[in-house]
């Protein structure tokens, strides 16, 4: 794979444009048209041999503009409408990609032709990058600290920026993504609450306030009701909260149940028909009817229930309890227990590998993988491992073990195992530097997970503050995001590759950057289509006044009416008294600013020593002033600060003094 940002439709996308492109003819500038009328870059609608394309970009929320207005900050849907126009039907199945580049002057009167362009982004240029890619996936980490990071893995992996950070009114427990992968859901034990961030904006829209201590959460296949289980008070009763994500108004509360005492674990059955409750203190599972939201059976599965998964082959939940060593199957027809598998305490988290035939449980007490047929409820293989596993998670090859006391990943071929008896081959591969349980308290939430469409997975390692990508068949990651210096408890990457929401409908989210023109590149493979609509992004007068606020305030030294230029040089004697003045002037304006309280100059001699902090005080608008008296001779530096203004030491003009025994020292000042 040249380049894992893309997801498996843009691979394809680049091996149908490496065959079909370079039949295109060299002179071609966008597709060819079956109405010359339609492909004017300005409009947006295209033919090209019986396929219509319409463009339409709309803000994802309303603000007060003239309509149609694109401005640089604006957060947009972006949709492409594909038809047969000769049957007037939508065109479904297919894998158009997108980029936006902004044209720049240094084009010249022969500007590069679209096809070039698509040819350029298709091979993933390091040197002609698009400004938006609209055929990436983000990742994000959820931290050890109310935050969590959006990277945008951007051409290469040692070197992606952080692309938005989400605040958090505490630390994330547990998340959970919404089916269109517009919202996110996470829980925030210390808060009581539930955020709910909007992808598209990389914010918090809303705090739901759910039971107390809320960890884990389950969301319906449908996205209907979001299960959030609530711990309690240690002795006390606790239970789920519900939530109505689809309220007229956004999501809501719609009940509380108190199942039992503990932490708990929620499966949900494949129609979503019935919840499965884990209570851990009580040693139970309660089982909730979805349609009246009423417990009807509560099953004793024995001390310490950890973990419970549903087997849509078994139509079955599995429970695993920690401290008895058993698993207990409970059919969701039923409602009732209908197997229980002996094995060996210390028993924690269960998985279902994909087909959910066989189930994988990680033994953390006994460094053993034990593999579950649902077939014939028993275990039929082990497999021996070390160093503490506490979870699993699948590729659509393999299973991933991971290990708290090692930064070792375990990798199980999953065509290779299901024969009783037979044993577990087991290849590794280093996850980071330090074992995972090294750093903050691990998330319930997968550490692990595969990256979109591609052979590869995304690894968490809270002890390094990084993430690892791994491309399967390597003996090593291939790269890492770093993580900004906050350690990763839990991964998770959301897709914003043009999806196909409806037929003939193909959608993703971007935000815009730059004011400009842009070329919005269109590719289709069959039949090829090539071409380039015409956006035009304006300027964001806010974003503008608040880039301008940010800058640093201009500061202006002086000795009596002499206004000290970089380079100036003036003598000091030792005993000399000397007076300094700091104008101040606002960045924008260049008025005095002579609203500032905090105005501080630090002076010092070289290298570091005789350091003294006073405040300066205003003698004219917006001149600051101190009163310097060198007692030995050397080079002293002056440099001034206001916290108000956004003002630290070193971005302040230096101001540098060398003082002399005798009387033929100078001044100088430089930036």
């Amino acid at each position: 794979m040249k380049n894992p940002r893309y997801s498996y439709r843009t691979l394809c996308i680049a091996w149908c444009a490496a065959v079909l492109i370079t039949a295109l003819p060299t002179t071609a500038s966008t597709s060819s048209t079956d109405n010359d009328s339609a492909n004017d870059p300005s409009a947006n609608r295209m033919i090209h041999e019986g396929i219509g394309v319409e463009l339409e970009i709309e803000p994802v929320t309303a603000r007060p503009s003239a309509e149609g207005d694109l401005r640089e900050g604006d957060t947009v849907n972006v949709r492409f409408r594909i038809s047969d126009t000769n049957t007037q039907t939508p065109l479904s199945g297919v894998y158009p990609a997108a980029w936006m580049d902004r044209r720049t002057d240094d084009e010249g009167d022969e500007p590069k032709s679209c096809r070039d362009k698509v040819q350029a982004f298709i091979g993933g240029s390091l040197f002609a990058p698009p400004e938006l890619d609209l055929n990436v996936y983000y990742v994000l980490a959820l931290n050890s600290d109310p935050t969590i990071s959006v990277v945008d893995p951007l051409f290469g992996f040692g070197t992606t920026k952080l692309l938005d950070m989400i605040f958090l009114d505490s630390p994330g427990e547990d998340w959970v993504l919404s089916e269109d992968q517009m919202t996110l859901y996470v829980s925030l034990p210390d808060t009581n609450q539930l955020a709910v961030t909007s992808t598209a904006l990389w914010e918090v829209v809303t705090n739901l306030a759910v039971g107390p201590r809320p960890s884990r959460l389950a969301l319906q296949a449908d996205g209907r009701y979001l299960w959030v289980g609530f711990d309690g008070p240690r002795d006390g009763i606790s239970g789920i909260t519900i939530v109505d994500t689809a309220g007229p108004s956004g999501p809501r509360v719609v009940k509380n149940i108190l199942t039992g005492r503990g932490h708990h674990e929620i499966a949900l059955s494949d129609d979503d028909r019935v919840a499965f409750v884990t209570n851990q203190m009580d040693g139970t599972l309660s089982v909730i009817d979805v349609a009246t939201l009423e417990v009807v059976n509560t099953i004793t599965v024995g001390r310490e229930p950890v973990s419970v998964a549903f087997s849509p082959v078994a139509s079955a939940a599995y429970v695993v309890s920690r401290a008895d060593g058993v698993i207990v199957a409970v059919d969701a027809r039923s409602r009732k227990e209908v197997a229980r598998i002996e094995t060996d305490s210390g028993l924690g988290q269960i998985r279902f590998a994909p087909g959910g035939q066989l189930g994988f449980v990680v033994n953390t007490q006994f460094d053993t993988v034990q593999i579950l047929d649902v077939a014939s409820n028993r275990i039929i293989q082990t497999a021996d491992v070390e160093d503490g596993p506490d979870q699993v998670t699948f590729s659509d090859h393999l299973a991933y073990v991971r290990h708290q006391a090692s930064e070792t990943v375990l990798m199980i071929p999953l065509e290779q195992i299901g024969t009783e008896g037979a044993p577990v081959p087991l290849i590794d591969f280093p996850g980071g530097q330090k074992p995972f349980g090294r750093g903050s308290r691990p998330s319930p939430a997968d550490g692990i997970v595969q990256a979109p469409g591609a052979t590869a997975v995304l690894v968490a390692n809270p002890a390094d503050k990084t993430i690892y990508f791994y491309k399967e068949g390597m003996a090593a990651p291939m790269g890492n995001f770093q993580n900004y210096n906050r350690q990763p408890r839990a991964v998770l990457a959301v897709d914003r590759s043009l999806e196909e929401r409806e037929p003939g409908n193909y959608e993703t989210t971007a935000t815009l950057r730059r004011p400009g023109v842009y070329d919005l590149a269109f590719f289709l493979d069959s039949p090829q289509t090539i071409h380039c609509f015409e956006v035009e992004v304006k300027p964001n007068l806010a974003l503008e006044a608040q880039r301008q606020s940010l800058k640093p305030i201009k500061v202006q030294p002086m000795i009596g009416d002499r206004v000290l230029a970089r380079g100036d040089r003036v003598d000091l004697t030792v005993g000399e008294k000397i007076v300094l003045d700091f104008k101040l002037m606002d960045p924008v304006t260049r008025e005095p600013r002579s609203d500032l309280s905090d105005v501080t100059v630090l002076t010092f001699r070289s290298p570091g020593r005789n350091q003294q902090r006073r405040t300066a005080r205003q003698v004219a608008s917006g001149v600051y002033r101190i009163e310097v008296e060198p007692t030995e001779a050397g080079v002293y530096y002056a440099y001034v600060e206001s916290d108000s203004a956004r003002l630290t030491f070193n971005r302040s003009t230096q101001v540098i003094l060398v003082v002399r025994e005798q009387a033929t020292a100078s001044i100088a000042a430089g930036s």
